[in-house]
């Protein structure tokens, strides 16, 4: 009989919110893959949990999968945990789950916690339709092509954010989304959590007063009436650079930016069958 693949998820930093199930489950199973077997260590020390631990990351997601399969079809159980949080969200997972589903294993999730979902509910913000994005783009250019593509999404946009690249993304997003209500949580569970709430223009301008430390958490509002720049069509916009005195390499250039486009792609849409 094979053996069952156990989605386990840890704590984001507070060790005391590690489930009781978490626990049994982990100290029942033959084996635990980690995403980083030495952080994992610390936690399983924690709990008394004493067991066969094996490297399971991003690079060597494919390898280790077919590896794992074939202990599940020897009838071997196994849990999958991630340094921090649930497998498989922005985390190492996807892979060894579509492969066990597609050997007919089991595949169980033993719940806990999610830096995304914990933002969302402490932020103030509708939390009725979420949008989870991840990380945005490290280069402005995709970032701000990004925040476009998913400008209009009727939820609240949530995204993960490194405190080094924080105050430029919420420019980007000031600039791309609008002024809107925001959140930026910070070490949730920690010693020094925190949730700074306002609009991503005194965001902005707070952060860049600050210097960020911390794992952080975005959570924007849902769009609600369109800004002026995301009411005009890119031939608009162009158009009213130019009447304002700037040449057309100009004005094609820096409405490009505004709208997250690079230059040639804002060429090709306006040679196209109509602005886009």
């Amino acid at each position: 009989m094979p053996g069952t693949l156990y989605l386990v998820a840890t704590p984001i930093g507070n060790l005391a919110d590690m489930s009781f199930r978490a626990i049994e489950v982990l100290k029942s199973v033959e084996l635990i893959a980690c995403e980083d077997t030495r952080h994992s260590l610390k936690l399983l020390n924690h709990y008394g949990i004493k067991k066969k631990l094996l490297s399971y990351h991003e690079h060597n997601e494919n390898e280790r999968s077919e590896e794992l399969v074939k202990l599940f079809e020897s009838g071997a159980s196994i849990a999958l945990i991630s340094d921090a949080g649930t497998p498989a969200i922005n985390d190492p997972g996807f892979v060894i789950v579509k492969k066990a589903v597609e050997a007919g294993i089991n595949v169980i999730s033993i719940p806990g916690s999610v830096a995304f979902v914990n933002a969302a509910i402490v932020s103030g913000l509708a939390t009725d339709s979420l949008f989870f994005g991840g990380f945005l783009p490290s280069k402005s250019g995709e970032r701000r092509r990004r925040l476009l593509e998913i400008s209009g999404v009727p939820a609240t946009l949530i995204f993960y954010e490194s405190p080094h690249r924080l105050v430029r993304s919420l420019s980007d997003c000031l600039e791309i989304l609008g002024d809107r209500p925001a959140a930026v949580a910070r070490e949730l569970t920690k010693l020094h959590e925190e949730v700074i709430r306002g609009t991503l223009n005194s965001l902005a301008s707070h952060f860049s007063d600050a210097n960020p430390k911390g794992e952080f958490v975005l959570v924007i509002d849902r769009a609600g009436e369109p800004t002026a720049a995301r009411k005009d069509s890119l031939s608009e916009r162009i158009a009213e650079l130019e009447a304002a005195g700037m040449e057309h390499k100009a004005a094609l250039k820096t409405a490009a930016k505004e709208f997250g486009l690079s230059r040639s792609e804002a060429y090709r849409r306006l040679q196209g069958s109509g602005d886009k």
